[in-house]
């Protein structure tokens, strides 16, 4: 079909498109670990611009078909969502931008895909251009092509100097100075940015940031550290620190609590996402309220999560402002106690025990020791320190049943702390624990896959484990154990398969079927684990497979209906792998009614959730059109 699009019509879409295409190219340069990617994506949309301008600065009257019209909306779409994720990337947190690079690289490559997409519906070979203007867009049309399958490379010396960041506790400072530089995180005022970043994230999270915040955390105040220590004074000039020397400086309102409005000292977070200090709201709670004083909506708990990122950015502040940091109305100690309840000789003399006593000497001593590290943090410090894992690591053989499930609890107590893990493993640990997952008492088996799930939160150890055998045994875990096992045995196959071999061995081991059954169990309570694990998995390309031998679209539609906003989160991103490129996966996606259910998502589900249903309502657009084509003389 072809229509004229004259006047208002064509100069509104046009000139939409144009001042699209100015903003993105006048967005500011990227300085984070995103630089690469945000500068080519930016680079690309600019070359758009010369098409742009002679369509909309051409005939008054220009004849086009609806394909092409359609194909210029679809552009329209794509460079408004691009805009919007460049401004993210540049506003957002270089920490979390860095440690999630997988992440943002896949928004980079979607992003290109539907921008390529969006050009392949605009025929503009038959439009009215110039040579030149012809020539160059058809040069980025291939430059989109290509990016689409060849992903920005990744700078491995950053990823390496992360990596050590979050393991070790005193760093290089030469790692740190590559850190602060690569990061742009040279400054006090950059490192109160960055703070503020952090702080946003923890918000939209809902309070509950998960386990990449610890990381983050750690490695901020690290850099934090080296810079103060570095520049002291940086970003303050001359005049001004004559004047804060006369002058209290002023408090930020983001740091005063809404309610007391003083500088807070345990700044919490309430399920509407707004900060207080703890011992206001706790009163505001405990007269009875049910609601948040600021937003006047009703609290839906009144759980109250600790807000970290704020608390270290005070803590920041206070630095460079001089101002004494607020203290903490802890727990009072008796006279003359220690900070710990630690007895360094009654440890020695378990560990005595645990080298040369008999049977049931090594069962109590390490029951004891067991209890000890459970206790707290700094008695798992003292247990370490005295030597007390590869006594413990050698107990995980031992043929007392009682014994073997006190050493691996031990263990698992004590690799909470990050420090231990590295001491536990160095200790030749991984296999006797897989062994111990194998062959052990169930507890003892669901305890070692706790101690899995802990150890595996370094990278490395992500390897080691897979490649030790350990994943056919939490599978074998998940079909047995309690249900707390299950939960253990779910966490730590979920973590294990952020690493893309693991992946492999989790779908060879057979792990899509025992998760089915549990994602059709709604009673069993592993609705959400298996989810979590399936939506990982579907990233890899024998995991699809699998996946799609299974019939999981019924159970996946069921969940996008009637779930909850993560369980549908993830129920879309596997329907979406399953159905990008494979038509029968995407048949049986529409005959299970999943258009009217995608689109209720595409409107109230989380981000990630709406573009998936986006991007497969779009799949179902493209294939009712294949089927039922529309032909000119009936339009």
């Amino acid at each position: 079909m072809i229509m004229a699009l004259t006047g208002d019509s064509k100069g509104r879409l046009l000139s939409q498109l144009a001042e699209l295409v100015k903003e993105i190219a006048g967005l500011p340069e990227c300085k984070n670990s995103c630089k690469k990617m945000h500068g080519n994506l930016v680079r690309r949309i600019k070359l758009l611009s010369p098409l742009l301008e002679e369509l909309r600065d051409g005939n008054e009257e220009i004849m086009i078909k609806i394909e092409e019209i359609n194909g210029f909306e679809l552009l329209r779409v794509a460079l408004d969502s691009a805009k919007e994720l460049l401004q993210s990337v540049n506003e957002g947190s270089k920490l979390y931008q860095a440690l999630q690079k997988d992440l943002i690289a896949d928004k980079f490559l979607q992003m290109t895909e539907t921008i390529e997409a969006a050009l392949n519906e605009i025929p503009y070979g038959e439009l009215d251009l110039s040579e030149e203007v012809q020539e160059q867009i058809e040069l980025v049309h291939t430059q989109f092509r290509r990016a689409k399958g060849r992903p920005d490379s990744p700078d491995l010396q950053l990823e390496q100097d992360l990596a050590v960041a979050q393991k070790e506790k005193d760093l290089d400072p030469a790692i740190l100075k590559r850190l602060t530089d690569k990061l742009h995180l040279r400054t006090i005022n950059d490192l109160t940015k960055e703070s503020l970043a952090l702080h946003e994230l923890v918000i939209a999270s809902g309070g509950d940031p998960g386990e990449c915040f610890e990381k983050m955390s750690s490695v901020f105040k690290k850099l934090k550290d080296y810079v103060l220590m570095e520049n002291p004074e940086a970003d303050t000039s001359e005049g001004e620190k004559g004047l804060m020397k006369h002058r209290s400086p002023v408090i930020p309102d983001d740091f005063r609590c809404p309610i007391s409005l003083e500088l807070m000292k345990d700044p919490v977070i309430v399920s509407t996402g707004q900060t207080y200090e703890r011992s206001c709201i706790q009163k505001w709670l405990d007269a009875g309220h049910k609601t948040c004083p600021k937003t006047q909506q009703t609290l839906l708990h009144t759980a109250l999560t600790p807000n970290y990122v704020l608390k270290s950015l005070i803590a920041l502040w206070c630095e460079s402002n001089g101002v004494e940091l607020p203290k903490n109305q802890g727990r009072s100690k008796k006279p003359g106690s220690s900070v710990s309840d630690c007895d360094r000789a009654a440890i020695v003399a378990l560990l005595e025990k645990l080298a040369n006593g008999n049977t049931e000497q090594q069962r109590a001593a390490a029951g004891e020791l067991r209890l000890l590290a459970k206790r707290n943090a700094d008695n798992r410090v003292c247990i370490a320190e005295a030597g007390a894992i590869p006594l413990l690591v050698e107990l995980l053989s031992a043929s007392d049943p009682r014994t073997q499930e006190h050493a691996v609890t031990a263990l698992l107590n004590l690799s909470i702390n990050d420090s231990n893990k590295g001491t536990i493993v160095n200790a030749g640990a991984i296999p006797d624990i897989v062994d111990v997952l194998k062959n052990g008492s169930m507890e003892a088996r669901e305890n070692a896959a706790a101690t899995l799930f802990s150890l595996s939160f370094i990278d490395e150890n992500k390897v080691a484990i897979g490649a030790a055998g350990a994943i056919p045994a939490l599978i074998k875990l998940l079909c047995e154990g309690s249900p707390r096992g299950k939960k253990d045995a779910c966490t730590a196959i979920f973590n294990l398969s952020i690493y893309q071999g693991n992946k492999a061995r989790a779908v060879r081991a057979g792990i899509v079927p025992t998760l089915m059954r549990l994602l059709k169990d709604a009673g069993g309570g592993m609705v959400d684990e298996a989810l979590a694990i399936l939506a990982i998995l579907a990233s890899h390309q024998e995991g699809r497979v699998a996946i799609g031998q299974v019939e999981p679209i019924p159970v996946l539609m069921e969940v996008i209906q009637t779930g909850s906003p993560r369980n549908r989160e993830n129920a879309a991103a596997i329907l979406w792998s399953l159905c990008t490129g494979d038509l029968e996966q995407l048949e049986i996606a529409k005959e299970s009614g999943a258009e009217e259910a995608l689109k209720e998502l595409s409107e109230s589900g989380t981000d990630r959730a709406k573009r998936k249903a986006g991007s497969i309502l779009e799949q179902l657009q493209r294939l009712e059109e294949k089927e039922n084509p529309v032909s000119l003389s009936s339009l």
